[in-house]
Order: C-alpha cells, then sequence, then structure tokens
C-alpha cells in the first residue's frame, strides 16, 4: 500500500483535479472546470498554512507525485454543548479515487488515517454526507446515520 501523505500546495492543481472526479460522479452535478483557475490560488495557500485544514493524498505506486486518492477534511469550532464542550468538529468534504486507481484500498487508507488527525485538532466527532453507494463504505470505517438531513441556503 502506497504511503498516505498531507498535500502540499504544489499537489493543489491534483487536488482540484481529483475534486473534480468526485463532483462529477455526483447525480447533478455541473461538469464545469472553469472554476479551477480561480480557486488554485486560494487552494495553494490553505494548503500551505492552514492546520485545520487537512488534505490528504494516496499517490500512484507507479508514479511517485502523482496522487490517485484524496481525502479532504475541515475542523470547525461550533459554541459547545454536552459531549462536546469544546465545540470542535471534524468534517470530510472531498473523498475521491481516479476512476482508473479505484478497489486498491485508497481512499481507505486515506480515511483510516482521518481520525488521528482530527484527534490532534480536539475534534470529537467527524461528520460527512455520503452518497447511497458510498454508506457502506463509510459505515465499515465506524460512521453512522445521523437522523438530521442536511440543509443549505444558496447565497
Amino acid at each position: 500500500m502506497s504511503l498516505v501523505r498531507r498535500a502540499a500546495p504544489g499537489d493543489a492543481a491534483e487536488v482540484l483535479r481529483l475534486r473534480q472526479v468526485m463532483i462529477d460522479s455526483m447525480a447533478g452535478s455541473d461538469p464545469a472546470t472553469d472554476w479551477h483557475a480561480e480557486s488554485l490560488p486560494t487552494l495553494r495557500e490553505r494548503l500551505a498554512s492552514d492546520e485545520d485544514f487537512g488534505a490528504f493524498v494516496v499517490e500512484r505506486p507507479e508514479r511517485p507525485g502523482a496522487p490517485a486518492a484524496l481525502v479532504v477534511g475541515t475542523v470547525n469550532y461550533r459554541i459547545g454543548k454536552a459531549g462536546n464542550p469544546r465545540g470542535t468538529v471534524g468534517f470530510v468534504f472531498s473523498v475521491a479515487t481516479d476512476p482508473n486507481a479505484r478497489r486498491r484500498g485508497y481512499a481507505r487508507a486515506c480515511m483510516e488515517e482521518r481520525p488521528a488527525w482530527f484527534r490532534e485538532r480536539r475534534a470529537r466527532r467527524v461528520q460527512l454526507t455520503a452518497s447511497a453507494a458510498a454508506e457502506p463504505f463509510y459505515a465499515s470505517l465506524g460512521f453512522l446515520p445521523e437522523p438530521d438531513p442536511l440543509m443549505e441556503l444558496r447565497l
């Protein structure tokens, strides 16, 4: 198995490419890529300096430096409550594997290392949204369904 590593600013274009792989796999998604150029400088900056933003990749064994899989997460602060007095919550929002590199355990390797990263940042729980097809994968990693559906306001 390839080693999971934290993505560096030089990986930003590949991170965006893999994020597009994830976006393209979702029903009703917009296949546009014209946003990549505008997103790239901010992503490079976040990869270089934001300790609460973590992008992790597994490189292709046959092509070092070329990521085959990606997991991205962040730690957010919410006002504390019982069970989470510090109010830190982890959120995984991009998991993607190149179509020609699937079924090799790359995304699983990335996901299995994420709990330690979230714990270091004092997150007591990690959330994500999953497609119906991906639910068994996340359940095998210990994720449980929550009763509250995600809602969104677009500004």
